[in-house]
């Protein structure tokens, strides 16, 4: 296959109309599924009743979704640029159709599990609509709709939290994965409508074992990650997992450097480019995710701490919901700041707005409003990042290999996320004050994350300043003078 890119179409062409399906259709089917992240949150104290089954084991529930995510992502991106990626993308719906309704049927944990594992599964679908974007649409539409599609996740997560908790004060808790399979279903006959197949593919064989050496690496690194503050971070299952992660992560890249079609294309990976970006959106993976870790502790926790603002699970939701707004809204604000300074501004600036949401967040954390404010400037942040990202990643690859540099850096960010979690995990399990004998994370214990959390962003900063300055189109094939030393292997 040719790796040409598109032929640029006019803004009053007939293809107009097609190109904003496209991207109305695309941007849906990644709220769907950043939506379904967060259904499960409203019941997750209530698993163990629900399952009949201890909260030890419940929480694999959110674990086993998370391993699937990452393992998903960077295979259905491979596979996409190999075998087309509105087949991978329709193949990630089915999957989400198929865990929601593997879960809207479970009662106990097994099931339960299952479902959301392959409900993971489809987390590709946001890279792979950004990487459909960037074959499909004409070059003036490119930025802004890659920066909204990129925005999906931000949006589906912050409206996910008052939907699902909405649902479940209503209905029987079935009814949220109902809810997840009958969206899944719209966006799939809405993909298979308006989303027209790629051309644009690398062709050749799927690197089966350095897919098996990348799953088994990832999975061992995420789960000790997200489980060692359960198990101990000195305890040997969490320490061998580690050292696990760090001989099968070191070997499968030797491996990698040394296949001629390899899962990942480290070479390609390695380029400033490329590796800047990639280690920047670790750091705006971190800061992203403590926002969603304190805010709504704080909104819940109740009013006698002297902090808290005793508050329902609804009512939080509702408070976070303006903030995946605000990140739409600021979508094409970060384009036009990418096609007048390039992307690498976008994301520097996006990175000091995060800073700076989180610094309000020390100095107000009394009232509903202050935290309204904040999740929506730390969303404004989100929006101009998470536009920046697509956009640095594809001015640096081939368009062959566009989606599965797209879904690394969603895997960069979701490391990032992780391990957010697992510290701000550790600080406010220390960090605690005692009320009716009950521990709680204590007011310090919040401001301590929120430094964090600032600190990451500015992190982001600090790394993104080494990305190269020269301007970069975000739709234009790899720079000539990058030359690949794969470069032959692709059409």
């Amino acid at each position: 296959m040719s790796d040409a890119l598109p032929s640029p179409v006019s803004p009053g062409g007939p293809a107009a109309p097609r190109s904003n399906a496209v991207v109305a259709v695309l941007a849906f089917a990644g709220i769907v599924v950043s939506l379904m992240q967060t259904l499960v949150i409203p019941i997750v104290p209530e698993l163990p009743k629900l399952l009949d089954a201890p909260a030890s084991d419940t929480a694999w529930a959110v674990t086993a979704t998370l391993l699937a995510a990452a393992v998903a992502t960077p295979v259905m991106g491979r596979l996409g640029d190999m075998f087309g990626k509105r087949r991978m993308l329709l193949v990630s719906v089915v999957l989400l159709v198929a865990g929601s309704v593997v879960c809207a049927l479970s009662d106990s944990l097994a099931p339960m599990i299952a479902g959301r594992a392959v409900q993971g599964l489809a987390a590709a679908v946001v890279p792979l609509g950004i990487s459909i974007m960037r074959d499909e649409l004409p070059t003036e539409r490119l930025a802004g709709a890659t920066a909204l599609m990129s925005a999906s996740l931000g949006v589906g997560g912050a409206l996910g939290l008052p939907t699902a908790a909405l649902i479940a004060d209503h209905y029987d808790w079935h009814a949220l994965f109902w809810s997840s399979a009958g969206m899944g279903v719209v966006a799939l006959a809405l993909v298979l409508l308006f989303v027209p197949e790629s051309q644009v593919r690398s062709g050749g064989r799927f690197d089966v074992l350095g897919g098996v050496g990348m799953a088994v690496g990832l999975v061992s690194l995420l789960l000790a990650i997200s489980k060692g503050a359960d198990w101990g971070w000195t305890d040997g299952t969490t320490l061998g997992l580690f050292a696990a992660a760090v001989v099968v992560l070191l070997t499968w890249g030797f491996f990698e450097l040394r296949t001629t079609e390899p899962l990942v294309d480290l070479r390609t990976t390695a380029r400033r480019q490329v590796l800047v970006t990639n280690l920047a959106s670790i750091a705006i993976g971190f800061s992203m995710f403590a926002m969603s870790l304190v805010l709504p502790q704080l909104l819940q926790l109740p009013a006698q701490t002297g902090y808290g603002l005793g508050k329902s699970l609804l009512t939080a939701g509702l408070v976070m919901a303006p903030s995946g707004l605000v990140m739409m809204a600021f979508a094409p604000v970060s384009a036009a700041v990418s096609r007048a300074k390039g992307p690498k501004v976008t994301l520097m600036i996006g990175a000091l707005i995060v800073a700076c949401g989180y610094g309000l967040n020390i100095v107000l954390m009394s009232e509903v409003w202050h935290l309204v404010l904040v999740s929506c400037v730390i969303g404004a942040g989100i929006g101009f990042t998470y536009g920046a990202m697509p956009a640095l990643i594809m001015g640096a690859v081939n368009p062959s290999e566009t989606a599965a540099a797209n879904s690394l850096n969603t895997l960069m960010r979701s490391i990032g996320t992780s391990a957010a979690s697992a510290l701000a995990g550790v600080v406010l399990s220390h960090l605690t004050i005692d009320l009716g004998g009950y521990a709680l994370p204590s007011r310090n214990g919040f401001k301590v994350v929120m430094a964090l959390g600032a600190g990451a962003a500015l992190l982001a900063f600090a790394v993104a300043s080494f990305i190269p300055g020269r301007p970069v189109a975000v739709d234009a094939p790899m720079p000539a003078t990058e030359p690949s030393a794969d470069a032959s292997k692709v059409g």
